[in-house]
């Protein structure tokens, strides 16, 4: 990225900011900084991996400023933050290894399912909540082997790009537990914190990134992280849950034009 370019820096921090505080709500924030960095004249491996780099702090602030929903949930964060990890490390050695267009085609419909099962999680949580108290058997609190699978899977491709990780975690987590979106969102900002770390450290041995890009977002990131971390919780369920849906069927417009 050619310093002089001020407009360029400007736009940088600005995509950071505001992909700070979209994630720490909903996720998609790459969708939003990554036409960006490609815009500055970045390839898109260097983009991509410069991208992972600068949204950590905003990763960071953003679960640090949902603390207060994050209590209780130790165990099932360290389960599933383990799986997040290894998911994470896995995304990012195939983001080398596979051609850039590997996952164009699964991405739109990944994100596509995940808006459904949140549209229609109350409605799923609704009915296993009655067919339980049927049968006189009740949740995991951890949602078991099946949820520990899903979201490590979601974790390989949040390591491989990321777009809408988010919206995923959640769909999954809440159509396998019986708990709020407000602390399904809190845990969402842990895990995608670890998959954006465990990726950059990779990143920082084996992949080249642009050291101005990483700094710009990682400064834009961590203010718009406290930020929509501040204004996400006080929304009802219902505008957070419109929300999602918003951000991510503009995702998936984004994804299958671009």
């Amino acid at each position: 990225m050619n310093a002089a370019h001020i407009g360029e820096l400007l736009a940088v921090l600005g995509a950071g900011t505001a992909a700070g505080a979209v994630n720490a709500v909903v996720g998609s924030g790459t969708l939003i900084t990554f036409p960006v960095l490609l815009a500055t004249g970045l390839p898109p491996v260097t983009a991509t991996v410069s991208n992972a780099l600068g949204l950590i702090p905003g990763s960071i602030s953003g679960a640090i400023g949902y603390r207060r929903e994050l209590r209780g949930q130790r165990r099932r964060i360290l389960k599933w933050g383990a799986g997040a990890g290894l998911g994470g490390l896995t995304g990012a050695t195939l983001l080398l290894a596979l051609p850039a267009s590997a996952f164009e085609r699964i991405v739109p419909v990944l994100v596509g399912l995940a808006l459904v099962l949140v549209v229609l999680q109350p409605l799923i949580s609704r009915r296993l909540r009655d067919r339980r108290a049927r049968e006189g058997s009740s949740t995991r609190p951890d949602g078991g082997l099946p949820l520990l699978a899903g979201l490590t899977l979601a974790s390989v491709y949040g390591g491989y790009f990321s777009a809408a990780q988010g919206i995923i975690y959640v769909a999954l987590m809440g159509m396998l537990l019986d708990d709020g979106l407000q602390r399904l969102t809190a845990v969402k900002n842990v895990l995608v914190a670890v998959v954006n770390s465990v990726a950059a450290l990779f990143f920082l041995v084996v992949a080249e990134f642009d050291w101005t890009a990483v700094l710009l977002l990682a400064t834009g990131s961590a203010a718009g992280g406290h930020l929509g971390a501040t204004l996400g919780r006080r929304l009802p369920p219902a505008v957070l849950r419109a929300f999602i849906v918003v951000v991510g069927t503009m995702a998936i417009v984004q994804l299958v034009l671009r």
